[in-house]
């Protein structure tokens, strides 16, 4: 496990401490630079791309006030294969330390899964509820809509209580052109919120078909959670297909780099679990309050 990770105060007005982070994802991987409690700059990248991602990362930490002789480097994966690629062009290149979670660093959630579902449960998941409670400070519904679309809930705790997995929206849209003779592989198109009528062509009633079952499915599993809770959790939507609900008012909130935030936040909460916590000074810990 690396030494603990000392975060220098930057010299801004605000002086508050940088890190980057990335969160590694099944197709496309986020990186960006975390200040404060901001996201100042972000990117995402085809997860298959780990000498583009290193490349990106070198070039925050050129332009960014970095205190130190290499960046503070968070890194969450839900694919260890590619994660290990990234990580090991970042320290071929550059020699920097990479604090992978789950490795280095455990992520510090309450949670109820079983010992099963505590074994297996992505770390995108868990990094975006951690994120949201920090975003509401109340119970919440998290709807990441990734390569497969998560809708998980978080009590008023913040405790992670799980949710459901389904397939994302390229997903689905691939399953009908692949599964059939004849229907045509589409790409996701908004359709026009105002209209109201059938799909007229097998273009249209393939696309209302995906958006009907997106929709009907985090109503369902919000009023599931709700009657869960015995109380109607807020509704917070994240991730690179998060622009097919703008127009569905059950959402109250749409947090594009919940992830990252998430990988923040849990950092924080490491360095206040430390038993050597008087350890940092109020100037190292102060980006991360």
């Amino acid at each position: 496990m690396p030494d603990p990770i000392q975060i220098n105060s930057t010299e801004d007005s605000s002086s508050l401490n940088s890190m980057i982070a990335i969160a590694v994802g099944n197709t496309r991987s986020r990186v960006g630079v975390l200040v404060g409690k901001e996201c100042v700059k972000a990117q995402s990248f085809s997860t298959d791309t780990p000498a583009e991602i290193a490349s990106y990362v070198s070039a925050l930490f050129e332009e960014y006030d970095f205190p130190g002789e290499e960046p503070v480097i968070f890194m969450s994966t839900v694919s260890r294969s590619a994660s290990v690629a990234i990580e090991e062009v970042i320290q071929e290149r550059y020699g920097w330390t990479i604090h992978l979670l789950g490795r280095d660093v455990q992520i510090p959630i309450r949670h109820s899964l079983t010992e099963s579902g505590e074994e297996t449960v992505g770390q995108d998941r868990l990094l975006c509820a951690i994120g949201a409670f920090d975003v509401v400070k109340q119970a919440c519904v998290v709807v990441d809509m990734g390569t497969a679309i998560t809708v998980d809930f978080v009590d008023g705790e913040g405790v992670y209580h799980g949710g459901a997995i389904m397939p994302g929206v390229k997903m689905m849209l691939e399953s009908l052109s692949d599964g059939t003779a004849h229907l045509p592989q589409l790409k996701y198109k908004k359709m026009d919120p105002s209209s109201f009528e059938p799909g007229k062509q097998t273009d249209d009633a393939i696309l209302l078909g995906v958006s009907a079952a997106v929709r009907g499915s985090i109503r369902y599993l919000a009023e599931r959670y709700a009657q869960f809770y015995e109380g109607y959790p807020q509704i917070i939507a994240t991730g690179g297909d998060m622009g097919m609900l703008e127009d569905e008012e059950l959402i109250e909130a749409f947090v594009p780099e919940l992830q990252l935030n998430g990988i923040r936040v849990a950092c924080k909460m490491i360095l206040e679990e430390e038993d050597d916590i008087d350890s940092y000074s109020d100037e190292e810990l102060g980006g991360l309050e």
